[in-house]
């Protein structure tokens, strides 16, 4: 005789997942109208594993109300994007001097993304690349500790832990001394820290918001639609952008990632106000009390750099934008190549376009390689990333696995004339789902740079051959093709 339990489970639960899925595989089909290959593997995941499609579908795939969601988010952004909108043009028209001209080609790529991004160009701009966190945080909280009118900051993840405590600690002072201090936390990522963590910085007078609280607001996705920046902005004249977030990890302090292989900018220049406005919209969405509004001390002249010549965009993307300007800027980025694309990425699920571009640069005769962790934190999505390098590399593109420790970098470098570095993966999450922002730099020196990091790490890399995918058990290949078969969904 069954249970009880069991009997309410076959004759109520059940059915009501079956007709859910049926609800959700007519939504995803006719009133979401997702890419083909996305609506393929829903209603494979809904129909073939209900009870798991279900539960995937309700956390991490519907996006019917995101329209509704991200309105008043457009609208603000729409309100304050015009108020910078003579500057923006007053700089297009002084940015593309004839003392230093700038490639055709990568001229066009600046317009793109200004057009579609509002991606404005900034060139009296000094860079300095970090690869290591210490480094990072030791200069980010120099920068915090020294700050005299404000501090804006913006966080996918930030953990109650050393360097968590030691960020906070400074941001309390800066408070306490009357610097106005805003922290934005991802609703999700930053949730980690009580109440009591937050207390001190609170009561100095610090603001504290949360970027689309899933924990709170538990009727929408809490998987997607993530604020996945890291930005950092100090008195309007520097700023911090890259793919670190604030935990002990990324100081390489977790034995079982260390050492932590990252990659930020510290940018001081023009390029500041651009990461400034992406703070404002980001703020303004999140906040319900304390709309930031334009005001000339956000936006200081930066005349000690005005001898200096470092070509950048602050691009952005998100669900919010109609364009997909951070995946654009990738595949421009890869047609442009003449020599060489060196990609580091933690996380890889291109989408067709990527996949073309990679694979006709490298049947062209471009160096091309793709270097990913040794040790994901994530297997489904590395084993999908897997069979995708495996595509790859029947047409020449080169991939390499980094075996000591775990790299996070997010990184695209095309021969030594152009890089970007920022919080975006070279995934479906990061163009679509997920509120990104990268530092695109047009410059010589930079991009040499992080080619010759590229070139050091490859010292304690192993090459993704076909040999070694040939050694790979039946079991690991069975485990690549279903992860690549539910990618999309990632």
């Amino acid at each position: 005789m069954m249970s009880p339990v069991i009997t309410i489970v076959n004759d109520f639960i059940i059915p009501i997942i079956l007709i859910l899925n049926i609800f959700f595989a007519i939504t995803v089909v006719f009133i979401e109208r997702k890419n083909p290959t996305a609506t393929i593997a829903w209603l494979m995941a809904l129909v073939f594993v209900p009870v798991i499609g279900f539960v995937l579908y309700l956390f991490i795939g519907q996006s019917f109300h995101r329209d509704r969601m991200f309105r008043i988010k457009q609208e603000d952004d729409d309100i304050l994007t015009s108020i910078i909108e003579s500057q923006k043009k007053e700089l297009f028209h002084k940015v593309l001097p004839t003392e230093q001209p700038i490639p055709d080609s990568y001229r066009r790529m600046m317009l793109m993304l200004m057009e579609s991004n509002r991606a404005f160009i900034t060139v009296h701009n000094k860079a300095h690349i970090f690869v290591d966190g210490n480094d990072k945080f030791s200069a980010l909280l120099e920068a915090i500790r020294g700050a005299k009118d404000h501090i804006h900051m913006e966080y996918y993840i930030l953990k109650d832990d050393a360097i968590g405590n030691e960020i906070f600690a400074a941001l309390t002072e800066r408070a306490q001394a009357g610097v106005s201090v805003r922290f934005l936390g991802d609703g999700l990522g930053a949730a980690g820290p009580g109440k009591e963590f937050f207390k001190p910085y609170l009561e100095a007078g610090g603001k504290l918001e949360f970027f689309f609280p899933s924990l709170i607001h538990i009727t929408h996705p809490r998987i997607n639609y993530r604020n996945h920046r890291k930005i950092a902005v100090i008195d309007g004249k520097t700023g911090f952008i890259g793919g670190f977030n604030i935990g002990d990890d990324y100081l390489s302090r977790d034995p079982k990632w260390a050492p932590w292989r990252d990659t930020g900018v510290q940018v001081d220049g023009d390029a500041v106000a651009a990461m400034q406005i992406r703070f404002f919209l980001d703020w303004n969405y999140a906040s319900k009390s304390d709309e930031i509004t334009y005001d000339p001390r956000y936006f200081p002249e930066h005349t000690r750099f005005s001898e200096t010549w470092l070509p950048m965009q602050i691009v952005s993307g998100g669900p919010d934008t109609y364009w997909n300007p951070i995946k654009e800027s990738y595949l421009k980025l890869i047609h442009l190549a003449n020599e060489s694309v060196y990609i580091q990425t933690p996380y890889f699920i291109p989408d067709e376009s990527i996949l073309d571009a990679l694979r006709m640069a490298a049947l062209a005769g471009i160096d091309v390689r793709i270097m990913m962790p040794a040790k994901p934190d994530h297997w489904f999505v590395y084993w999908a990333g897997i069979s995708y390098i495996e595509q790859l590399i029947e047409s020449g593109v080169k991939a390499y696995t980094y075996d000591t420790g775990f790299i996070h970098a997010k990184t695209i470098v095309v021969d030594e004339v152009a890089a970007s570095v920022g919080s975006a993966n070279w995934d479906v999450r990061s163009f679509k789902l997920n509120f990104e922002t990268n530092a695109i730099m047009y410059d010589h020196d930079i991009a040499k740079q992080l080619k010759q990091y590229f070139l050091s790490d490859l010292e304690v890399c192993s090459a993704l051959d076909a040999e070694r995918f040939a050694a790979l058990s039946p079991k690991l290949k069975l485990k690549l093709s279903m992860s690549r078969l539910f990618s999309p969904l990632l």
